[in-house]
């Protein structure tokens, strides 16, 4: 089982979203140990505007890894990425960026109050 550990803060989607992925695209057991780094100033400068960081055993960091293609990337060099499931979801969001740009709405973005905001 490999252990891995992912800098976190409370409330924050973009770690939801990389566990999410990782969930997926993850073809090894693992083990996820969560570091709040509020509770640290060390950890504040270190990783506040970088979160959410995945590290792997050797200490080798994922910064930005809720972006599908950089968490693969990651994995595959590892040799932990499901490739079947990688594929399915390239598949899906490539699915989806088309039918977003038919539409003429950028990926993520959200329309409240007239406004359109990205997310």
């Amino acid at each position: 089982m490999i252990r891995l550990r992912l800098y976190t803060t409370l409330g924050c989607h973009l770690c939801e979203q990389l566990e999410a992925l990782l969930a997926t695209l993850c073809d090894a057991p693992h083990r996820l140990e969560r570091v709040e780094i509020s509770d640290d100033d060390a950890l504040v400068e270190r990783y506040g505007v970088r979160i959410p960081v995945l590290v792997d055993e050797a200490g080798q960091e994922l910064d930005r890894g809720m972006q599908p293609e950089r968490l693969a990337a990651w994995l595959a060099e590892r040799g932990w990425l499901n490739e079947m499931a990688w594929q399915a979801l390239q598949r899906q969001l490539s699915g989806e960026m088309v039918s977003e740009t038919a539409r003429g709405e950028a990926k993520g973005a959200a329309l409240r109050g007239g406004r359109r905001y990205l997310g």
